[in-house]
């Protein structure tokens, strides 16, 4: 056998754990790690601007003509686009998990190259952008002047111009969006000065085409040249202005009587910004914020670390003062969570070997499970270099969780090598050879069945399928790896450390002097309490009726608790950041917003100095949209160990902040944490969008969301319920009258550029400014566009020459329409955010969300998008992922047992194990999400094992010709102490995750509060019911099978592979071994 062959060659055993120790160490150097493995769909971006359109105009004109060329893609799930009254367009198309983002990339750009002929002129002059991008900021990088010496502005060109492109360029980078504009030259023009002039807009445009030119008029000397030439140069007559004074000096008219009237004379000119309607402040001093995507299938961490050497490289040469912040980092989570794991992971191995010193009694019998531990661990590691895996979140899970498991194998070699040499007195090696052709089918046995519990995940679809997968294949490949160990390694270490015990002695005799007492009280301790537990045992087989209403109890039981447990997609995680959402009144002005923001600062710093690090504002753009009455804050929180105590964690830090700036008049304040993966959103909850699926239009859509809003404030399921939309704001309508206007002599075209360029801004042309071309705008100074009366100061020129008020051809009236317009899937939409309530999940959220649709009129629908998609499609997977693992362990069963009635027996006991799981988290208040589902797998199998040791031995017993009831009561008393020992061992493993509390405690506590749970009740239970349902298995089938079969069955499969390994064995020699499959552990009485 493989067993027998090692024996003989040890050196060759420890080569071959030494080669995959190596393997896992170089493994681990060459890992990326990551918080999650590439959950996010991959998104693609596309985005245009129609400068001075509304968002009617941008929606009626770009948007639905780009959406409607979307069709045909493959893999697509769905489509999110937004209008709004700056001139922009942005749509972004989410494909399944899976799709190569580059093939996503250019088919999108093809469509888009399909759309452009349709689009205004501006628009395709201009460009439609495509590109790759996540959904949300993977990271801020924010510059501040120390020595005050540079303002906001000053900040912001600096980003704008040196930063930007080179931030774009870095591996893993997928946009780069600077907070506001850097300089431009600003012409602010006075009306009534330009009246009193008889000058246009259109006149002082002219003027600066004509003077701010680069001229080329050649060479002196230039190709092809006289015979003789001697000169060579160029000739220079005019470059690109770049001070304000050259701009001032510009002259517009020269009157006849020689006087020249210049811009100075109608207006002031400025080195200012292309954008003042955003302003950015960190920690209360100007700042420049620069807003990192991940493109996708970027590493995090390895995009961070190179955006932060860049920024380390480019600060050599930072004008004196200037510093880099970064006031949201999203990698730091990403790393002490990680780091966090790794601790859980080594003190799951201490108690893991003190359990095993516990049972075994001596060191070097621990030693030699203990030894399989990193084997099998850095093993896994090659398997996830192989796989392409990374270190994360999941597969660190898997290791924490496979260590209990992995002892198991070399546990149940160890014990039964001592029995062997407890009742023989067998040499070590002896002993090892006898016990491994007893227990050799059984380790294959029980690790494929392992294996089986956890292979259905692999295969399942979407981003719930990515976290399965990832898992899964870690923790398959641990287990495999400790079959192999088990048998290839493990077999060795026993002949070689362990000491010979005399016939009739027990193991614990071998102890250290000072600590054998002790062991060998626990031993006597132990040995009552199996007396108890099969007197107990025989107690349920004489009266089964009475425990099979007791079971029946359980699986009720088990079935309500579990149907009322909450459902979510995964736990939410203090990650050191917070975020605040801030929206004004329609028409507050950007100063009010601002003073907005500077009290939420003034609140955080404090309220929250214990726990708060930094703020970051941003006034002028929020999560929902460009406006002067948005704003966001960033909020970044101290490191972890700084906030151990529960009130300065994030989410008790933002139920104080909501409450107490729900104060502030005349805004509304919501202050929360970001989702768990970071890719699938900006907040946790829910994420919700209202759908126009009749086109019952704009107003009516509004409507139906106030509605919405006012059944979801009455939901006690539900809190935090808000918009992520912009409410219709006032429009002042100018409606010229073409007719007068012709008749005046008006030209349209004067007239639509005088409007735009006064109250907006026109774009004239170019100017040079520290080396770099930046642009000329002109518009009317701030006091001459305040109010309607205004535009009464406006004059156009007619053909005639003269001048003509507006308000001899243009009237203008109040009214209302759209900032910015939103679609999904093709519909209009209005995107609706939510949490829910304390002691609630985000599934009963969500089941609140979909019955207060119910109520709305007809004509509108509803969808989920980022993190609630993947929760609707993660619910809807679960069950079919359940009956699937519970079908491949029956067939695995019952190849193992050539049986199809002996592995109903196990799978009856699955309940018993499931309730603990469900009994423990229901008392935590978690919910059943991802984690929870694979911990419950986890326990399936776990629990399977369970009853396998104790059916396996009793069913040996039977077939040596014991009496059912004897036989089973024999199995039962033999594997109780393995048992006992393997699920204490496991239990101590986990036991980390369920009681941890630092950075990513919420997924620990979930997936270990759900397996600690189900291994208590999975050992306390099984090893009652298990021998039962056996008994009453044999009953109903066993005498039947033995009158069709002549016996319990046919060779198993386990049987036909030794005995194709064992072929030059005697028959007789392959039925005894059969006969003792399992290993027989014996009371060391």
């Amino acid at each position: 056998m493989l067993s027998k062959f090692f024996l003989d060659r040890p050196v060759f055993a420890w080569v071959i754990a030494i080669v995959i120790m190596a393997l896992g160490v170089i493994a681990i150097y060459v890992l990326p790690v990551s918080q999650y493995p590439q959950l996010a769909p991959p998104s693609i971006a596309i985005t245009a601007s129609y400068p001075g359109a509304s968002s009617e105009t941008v929606e009626n004109s770009v948007t639905q003509v780009i959406e409607q060329k979307m069709t045909g893609l493959d893999n697509l799930i769905y489509m999110s686009a937004s209008s709004d009254s700056a001139g922009g367009s942005r749509l972004e198309l989410t494909f399944a998990p899976g799709t190569d983002p580059d093939i996503a990339w250019s088919k999108v750009q093809n469509k888009v190259q399909s759309a452009l002929p349709s689009l205004p002129d501006v628009v395709e002059n201009q460009g439609v952008q495509v590109s790759k991008s996540t959904r949300n900021y993977l990271m801020i990088v924010g510059l501040i002047s120390e020595d005050g010496s540079m303002d906001g502005t000053d900040l912001r060109d600096y980003a704008k111009s040196n930063l930007e492109k080179i931030m774009a360029r870095v591996p893993g980078v997928g946009e780069v969006e600077v907070f506001g504009g850097g300089y431009a030259m600003r012409v602010w023009l006075n009306p009534n000065e330009m009246t009193e002039y008889h000058l246009t807009v259109d006149d002082v445009l002219t003027a600066l085409k004509a003077y701010n030119v680069e001229v080329s008029a050649g060479q002196f000397g230039g190709a092809p040249a006289v015979p003789g030439q001697r000169l060579n140069a160029s000739i220079v007559v005019q470059n690109m202005l770049s001070t304000p004074e050259e701009f001032a000096a510009i002259p517009i008219r020269t009157n006849p009587d020689g006087s020249v009237v210049r811009i100075r004379d109608v207006g002031r000119t400025e080195l200012g910004t292309e954008i003042y309607d955003i302003q950015v402040s960190y920690s209360g001093k100007p700042s420049a914020g620069i807003a990192i995507r991940q493109s996708p299938g970027a590493n995090a961490l390895d995009t961070a670390d190179a955006v932060k050497a860049k920024m380390a490289e480019m600060s050599r040469f930072f004008p004196p003062g200037m510093k880099v912040v970064y006031p949201n980092d999203s990698t730091v989570f990403i790393k002490v969570s990680i780091n966090e794991v790794i601790k859980t992971l080594v003190i799951a191995i201490v108690l893991v070997f003190l359990v095993m010193l516990l049972f075994l009694g001596s060191i070097r019998a621990t030693l030699i499970p203990t030894i399989a531990v990193p084997v099998v661990l850095l093993g896994t590691f090659a398997v996830l270099a192989l796989f392409g895996f990374t270190v994360n979140m999941l597969t660190m899970f898997a290791m924490v969780l496979a260590i209990g498991l992995l002892v198991d194998d070399a546990i149940v070699v160890v014990e039964n090598v001592e029995r062997i040499m407890t009742e023989e007195g067998l040499s070590p090696k002896e002993a090892t050879a006898k016990s491994m052709d007893q227990i050799t089918s059984a380790l294959v046995g029980i690790g494929l069945v392992l294996s089986a519990v956890f292979g259905p995940m692999a295969f399942f679809p979407g981003s719930t399928g990515i976290i399965y997968r990832q898992f899964s294949i870690t923790i398959m490949s641990a287990m495999l790896l400790s079959v192999a160990v088990a048998l290839i390694l493990t077999p060795v270490l026993c002949a070689g450390l362990l000491k010979p015990v005399q016939a009739g002695h027990q193991p614990a005799e071998n102890a250290a002097s000072f600590a054998r007492p002790f062991f060998l009280w626990f031993d006597r301790v132990f040995f009552r309490l199996r007396d108890r537990y099969v007197g107990l045992v025989g107690h349920s087989l004489s009266r089964k009726k009475r425990y099979l209403v007791v079971f029946l109890v359980i699986v009720a039981v088990m079935g309500v608790l579990f149907l009322r447990m909450p459902r979510a997609y995964l736990p939410d995680e203090d990650q050191g950041i917070l975020l605040a959402q801030v929206i004004m009144p329609t028409g507050a002005t950007l100063e009010q917003t601002g003073e907005i923001t500077t009290q939420i600062q003034k609140y955080f710093e404090e309220n929250e100095k214990e726990a708060v690090e930094s703020l970051m504002t941003i006034t002028g753009i929020g999560f929902s949209g460009r406006s002067q009455n948005n704003g966001m804050v960033f909020i970044r929180l101290k490191d972890w160990h700084l906030r151990d105590r529960a009130d300065l964690k994030a989410k008790a830090i933002a139920g104080r902040a909501m409450f107490a700036l729900s104060g502030i008049r005349n805004a509304m304040v919501f202050t929360f944490q970001p989702p768990s993966v970071i890719e699938l959103g900006t907040s946790i909850g829910f994420d919700f969008q209202l759908l126009d699926r009749g086109g019952v239009g704009h107003s009516a859509l509004t409507n139906a969301q106030y509605q919405l809003l006012g059944l979801a404030a009455k939901d006690p399921r539900v809190a935090k319920v808000r918009p992520n939309s912009m409410e219709d704001v006032p429009e002042y309508r100018i409606d010229v009258d073409w007719e007068r206007a012709g008749a005046l002599g008006v030209p349209i075209s004067s007239i639509h550029r005088t409007l735009s360029a006064a109250f907006g801004s026109a774009y004239a042309n170019d100017f040079i400014q520290g080396g770099r071309i930046k642009r000329v705008y002109i518009q009317a100074d701030a006091p001459y566009r305040m109010l309607p009366k205004d535009l009464e100061n406006l004059y156009v020129r007619n053909t005639q020459g003269r001048m003509v008020p507006f308000a001899s051809f243009a009237t203008g009236r109040w009214t209302s329409g759209p900032p910015r317009l939103t679609r999904y899937n093709g519909f209009p939409s209005i995107n609706i955010w939510g949490e829910p309530a304390p002691g609630r999940s985000s599934g009963e959220a969500m089941q609140a969300m979909e019955e207060a649709m119910e109520k709305l009129p007809s004509g509108f629908g509803f969808d989920w998008s980022g993190l609630s998609y993947q929760e609707r499609m993660a619910g809807t997977q679960a069950p079919l992922l359940y009956a699937f693992s519970i079908f491949v362990i029956f067939l695995c069963l019952a190849a193992l047992y050539e049986s199809w009635t002996i592995p109903i027996s196990i799978l009856l006991v699955l309940p018993l194990g499931v309730i603990g799981g469900i009994i423990a988290s229901s008392a935590r208040g978690l919910a059943n999400d991802v984690y929870f589902q694979i911990g419950l797998l986890t326990t399936l199998g776990l629990t399977t094992k369970n009853a396998i040791l104790i059916v396996q031995f009793a069913k040996g017993g039977l077939e040596k010709g014991m009496g059912l009831l004897e036989a089973t009561l024999e199995g039962a008393k033999l594997r109780f102490r393995p048992i006992v020992m393997t699920s204490l061992a496991f239990g101590f493993g986990v036991l980390p995750l369920a009681m941890t509390t630092g950075a990513g405690a919420g997924a620990q506590n979930a997936i270990g509060t759900s397996v600690l749970g189900g291994m208590i009740t999975a050992t306390l239970l099984v090893v009652i019911f298990s021998p039962l349902f056996y008994v009453l298995i044999e009953n109903l089938f066993g005498k039947k099978l033995k009158m069709d079969a002549g016996g319990t069955g046919g060779p198993s499969l386990f049987a036909r592979l030794k005995e194709s390994i064992l072929s030059g064995r005697r028959k007789k020699k392959m039925t005894d071994a059969n006969t003792t499959n399992a290993p027989e552990v014996q009371p060391h009485e």
